[in-house]
């Protein structure tokens, strides 16, 4: 339960909705990670009446405590087939970050079930760094997530460049630019995702906002698009996002790209320095995929 209370707390950053998604009451929730910090001798989260945000040590141990949480899972599925007597099955687990193209590994799996019809394909959401821990751990047979520049030990190929794209309300002064550059998003308030689930397209547009002498200015994060759109749409100001993650134009919104210096990330797929053969063949077969993949007509 610690474990659990601590990382939907650092990605809600709000105990109250952390409980909700739980479906623990709050005081459950604020005690487990009381407890977790007192084993670990170190606070996880400031906390004031008005936010909660990561430590330095909360922050740290936050991919940690993801791959356990994939661990104690996978190995509960497993001791479930097991116990149901399917003992010649395999399980593959493959981490996908948010906002990466889920869509090209759905368009891939009946292929792989085809040539490996007694492997169990388990996906499941993790940060990119994340993934690179759990591949080292081998914890996971392969990952798609985003460009990052710590991947060593294991091995990275890139699927797609994609563009940052802003969502911006139609009746907005900036919603007929057919571009849009950082200078012109400066001091704007946008919504994007949160730095600890995509460290790296943070990383990345907060250089080209840097590289454009601009201020990148966000005042919400949401942990999906549909979630940035509907603040979008109410006004709260303009969105922030990669092309892959729109499979349809939001409504009530514009869909402008991005121009500039480092207004573009890779989506990468990631393997171990020694793969599985179902790891392999599933990494060919999303290479070969996302150079056909259809992309949404903005």
């Amino acid at each position: 339960m610690e474990l659990e209370a601590f990382v939907a707390v650092a990605e809600e950053l709000h105990f109250g909705r952390a409980a909700t998604r739980l479906h623990r009451g709050q005081p459950t929730v604020s005690d487990a990670v009381r407890r977790l910090e007192h084993t670990l001798g170190g606070r996880l989260f400031h906390r004031t009446s008005r936010r909660v945000s990561l430590t330095d040590l909360g922050a740290a141990l936050l991919p940690d405590a993801r791959a356990a949480l994939a661990q104690l899972l996978r190995f509960q599925q497993r001791g479930r087939a097991l116990a149901a007597g399917d003992r010649a099955r395999t399980l593959v687990v493959v981490g996908h970050a948010e906002y990466t193209g889920q869509q090209l590994l759905l368009r891939c799996l009946p292929q792989l079930r085809d040539r490996f019809p007694d492997v169990t394909i388990v996906p499941e959401a993790m940060p990119t760094t994340a993934q690179v821990t759990a591949l080292r751990a081998e914890t996971i047979g392969l990952g798609i997530g985003w460009a990052t520049g710590d991947v060593t030990g294991v091995h990275a190929r890139v699927l797609s460049t994609e563009r940052f794209m802003a969502l911006v309300p139609a009746a907005h002064p900036l919603a007929g630019r057919t571009e849009l550059s950082a200078s012109e998003l400066s001091t704007t308030g946008l919504l994007t995702w949160p730095h600890q689930i995509n460290s790296g397209l943070c990383d990345r547009l907060l250089a080209a906002f840097h590289i454009g002498g601009a201020d990148l200015r966000i005042i919400r994060t949401a942990d999906s698009v549909q979630a940035i759109a509907a603040h979008v749409a109410a006004g709260t100001g303009i969105g922030i996002t990669v092309e892959s993650a729109l499979d349809h134009q939001p409504p009530g919104l514009r869909v402008i790209p991005l121009t500039g210096p480092s207004t573009t990330a890779d989506q990468v797929v990631l393997t171990s320095t020694e793969p599985s053969a179902t790891a392999t063949t599933l990494r060919d077969l999303l290479l070969l995929a996302s150079t056909e993949r259809p992309f949404a007509d903005h």
